[in-house]
């Protein structure tokens, strides 16, 4: 009894560690879908800001200045993103696909330059690394606190304040905001920041927390997950939170399983199990599980009216 009680108190711990950046990541996109800006780039803001959070970290000796690193860097492609699509009103499909793009060579160009480790930042240790607070075995460090605080804290925001009301309303139907008198540019961009502040702490998360530095396309893929998530959650936190935690379970159960052998079948195919994960963002993404409505003005560019 008191096994199965440790193992599922690991596994819990482990879905926790690996969700937690799919979680902040799937917050911020939440506000950046809400107001009507389709953010495929949600991968390049991750990875840019996993380089920001590892090299300044490992050039400070502090992990919270990796951490504002992380979020600075983000922000800069928020803000890239959104004078592209937001701005000049260009296809934000495109725009986020580049930023991904973008992020992969650069991060690989500057982990060259700066450090000469073939893209990679120098190891990181002691008070380089967001460390655990209470559970050393649960690996359970503040940003982890943050990514279950940022659930209710998107749900309040976007259902409970005007701030959410308004921002909804400019992703249904922005003509009727800027009748109202309220700048549709300004609450998108808002939206964009937003989206850039939590991205960039999934991005510390990942190379500060989760890992000891950063190395190329650390990132593999899981700001596209996070995207799936969304969509799988209808546009919703607590039904996005959970999907992450169906990402999560199945990447801890991987782990897990590496090594066993089950009677009958032999060695369990621990790829299979870690392709699950990117398997069922294919599907969701591709809309075969369900049917989920996005913002009936997401992806469409808003020209006022003159």
């Amino acid at each position: 009894m008191d096994d199965l009680l440790s193992i599922a108190f690991l596994t819990l711990a482990a879905t926790l560690r690996v969700a937690t950046p799919l979680v902040l990541c799937a917050m911020g996109g939440l506000f950046s879908e809400k107001s009507g800006i389709i953010d495929v780039g949600l991968e390049g803001k991750m990875l840019v800001a996993a380089f920001f959070a590892a090299a300044t970290s490992a050039v400070t000796g502090s992990a919270w200045a990796g951490v504002a690193g992380a979020i600075v860097a983000a922000e800069v492609m928020a803000l890239l993103h959104g004078f592209a699509c937001i701005t000049h009103r260009g296809n934000q499909v495109v725009s986020g696909v580049a930023i991904n793009i973008v992020a992969i060579g650069l991060t690989v160009v500057w982990g060259t330059a700066w450090f000469n480790r073939g893209g990679q930042t120098p190891p990181l240790e002691g008070d380089q690394r967001l460390l655990p607070l209470l559970l050393p075995n649960a690996g359970d460090n503040a940003l982890v606190y943050a990514a279950l605080l940022s659930v209710p804290l998107t749900w309040w925001i976007i259902e409970r304040t005007r701030f959410g009301l308004r921002l909804r309303a400019v992703g249904e139907m922005p003509l009727a905001v800027d009748t109202a008198g309220i700048s549709v540019p300004w609450l998108r961009y808002r939206a964009v920041l937003l989206c850039g502040l939590f991205a960039g702490l999934a991005g510390a998360y990942l190379s500060i927390a989760q890992n000891a530095g950063f190395s190329r396309d650390m990132t593999a893929g899981q700001g596209f997950i996070a995207l799936a998530a969304i969509i799988f959650g209808k546009w919703r936190p607590f039904q996005a939170f959970g999907a992450c935690l169906i990402f999560g379970l199945l990447d801890a159960i991987a782990i897990r399983l590496q090594g066993v052998r089950v009677p009958g079948v032999g060695e369990v195919p621990v790829q299979l199990i870690q392709a699950l994960p990117y398997l069922l963002t294919v599907f969701l993404l591709a809309g075969f599980i369900g049917r989920a409505v996005a913002p009936r003005a997401a992806g469409v560019p808003y020209e006022k009216e003159h």
